[in-house]
């Protein structure tokens, strides 16, 4: 194989040797494939613009996709501590007085329940079980957006939630990410539910983004949102400390539970 073999073809025996590797070099691929390094270059570039393939220093990675999302009932029992210390990280950084976006799933349902003592908090969601979680509490106004319920997340999405929001602006959004990666920035699993958080994500002056470690450098089927939409990860402390420090650098204040 060489310059003169087709491009596609030429990727796609690049991809059937990284897929066996996990990682190749681009002087690994000018031997193997008998091109330039220039070449070389432009086809890792062109596999990562793809989703294919995830750019590193020197060559690339193999994506690691992210599986499909159990229904919520069924997270609940996973990473429970990394949760439970996430979701009290991001709690702190919500004040008595303001008004709070929280999203579905399981990290911002443990938000929710660290903010049940707070004082003149008024919370809107579009997720039932933060719905419950804070409808006995004293001192915090629930406004719940109704759409069309996803069974699996027990959330509303849709066309009608989307007007909602519309008319909504809040201090600070909380919401979690099926994935996260520096080359896809957020991702999702389930385009319907997308366009509802792309509509979330517009309503909030500070964006949080609650996940846990093995989310990071995860690709979901669609994508979500760039990393500049968000100001706020909140990750726990067994999250790639090199990851990290590029949110950082990108401008995103890194909170680690």
């Amino acid at each position: 194989m060489s310059e003169f073999t087709p491009t596609p073809e030429r990727q796609k025996q690049i991809l059937s040797l990284l897929s066996k590797q996990g990682r190749l070099s681009v002087s690994e691929i000018v031997g193997q494939f008998s091109i330039s390094e220039a070449t070389a270059r432009r086809d890792l570039e062109s596999l990562a613009s793809q989703g294919k393939a995830q750019r590193v220093h020197g060559g690339v990675i193999v994506v690691e996709q992210a599986p499909p999302e159990l229904p919520i009932l069924q997270r609940e029992s996973e990473q429970t501590g990394e949760k439970s210390s996430i979701g009290r990280a991001a709690a702190e950084l919500i004040a008595d007085g303001e008004t709070v976006f929280l999203g579905s799933g399981t990290t911002v349902l443990e938000t929710a329940k660290y903010l049940r003592e707070r004082k003149n908090l008024t919370v809107v969601t579009n997720s039932l079980p933060v719905l419950n979680a804070l409808a006995s509490a004293k001192d915090i106004t629930v406004i719940s957006l109704g759409g069309q319920l996803r069974e699996s997340e027990l959330s509303f999405i849709g066309h009608i939630t989307e007007q909602a929001l519309a008319e909504l602006r809040v201090d600070k959004v909380v919401m979690g990410t099926r994935g996260i990666s520096l080359e896809h920035g957020l991702t999702h699993d389930y385009l319907p539910e997308t366009l509802t958080d792309r509509a979330i994500l517009k309503i909030g002056r500070t964006v949080i983004i609650a996940a846990d470690h093995t989310k990071i450098h995860r690709v979901a089927t669609a994508l979500l949102a760039p990393l500049k939409s968000i100001q706020v990860f909140v990750t726990d402390g067994k999250a790639e400390k090199k990851f990290l420090q590029a949110l950082k650098k990108l401008g995103i204040e890194v909170v680690v539970a």
